[in-house]
């Protein structure tokens, strides 16, 4: 079973180093991680942390109303498919949801375009690079 709970700053970041940034020149903490409004979920599973994300009070343009912007989602990688990203999700919506939020938008990995399609993701805009990480699209989803 994997039970989805809130977690510190700092315990986003071993998986985010080992996931997100390994052999890659970037950092692993993240402007706004230590921001009032900011809040980070873990799944863990026979109480180990496998998976991380990140909730952040973020507006872009592009979209209406109040904004979180998804940052810094990973899962280790021997437990990628078994539904913590999932989970983590859902329980973001509901969070979000209770904090009025109209619309949560990412900057998602070309890899995990898939992903967020299932959660109700959209793509907008064209693919645009990172340098680094490689190629992405801005995806939102409104909740309201």
């Amino acid at each position: 079973m994997i039970n989805i709970k809130t977690i510190t700053t700092e315990e986003t970041y071993d998986i985010r180093k080992e996931v997100l940034r390994k052999n890659i020149p970037l950092p692993f903490e993240f402007n706004g991680d230590l921001d009032e409004d900011t809040f980070h979920l873990g799944a863990f599973k026979n109480n180990k942390l496998i998976a991380v994300s990140s909730f952040m009070k973020v507006k872009k343009e592009n979209f209406k109303g109040e904004q979180f912007q998804l940052r810094g989602m990973a899962t280790l990688d021997k437990f990628q498919g078994i539904g913590a990203g999932k989970l983590m999700m859902e329980k973001a919506f509901s969070i979000l949801k209770e904090l009025n939020i109209d619309c949560l938008w990412c900057n998602a990995r070309i890899i995990a375009v898939n992903f967020y399609e299932k959660q109700g993701l959209e793509t907008i805009g064209e693919k645009f690079d990172i340098a680094f990480i490689g190629e992405h699209y801005v995806m939102f989803k409104y909740l309201n």
